[in-house]
């Protein structure tokens, strides 16, 4: 019973989105609101220069062992 309604609105619906013709446009270049696309292109350094596995290592280095250090530090302090 439901099925006989619903197969005459179907080719109303198909041919309305056909209608509204549904594209993508281009995106603009010039646009300051559109940016590079592609690998590392989302990245905010560049990954190619050529010290950059050192300097990752030092910052990863520094971001681990900073707590302990502080915890040490903390430990070992003079008391007042």
């Amino acid at each position: 019973m439901l099925a006989q309604p619903v197969a005459r609105v179907s080719p109303r619906i198909t041919s309305m989105i056909a209608r509204r013709a549904f594209h993508a446009t281009r995106a603009r270049l010039s646009s300051p609101y559109h940016y590079s696309e592609g690998p590392y292109s989302n990245l905010p350094f560049n990954t190619k220069t050529r010290f950059f596995a050192v300097r990752y290592w030092a910052y990863m280095f520094t971001g681990f062992f900073a707590p302990f250090g502080i915890c040490v530090w903390q430990i070992n302090k003079p008391k007042s």
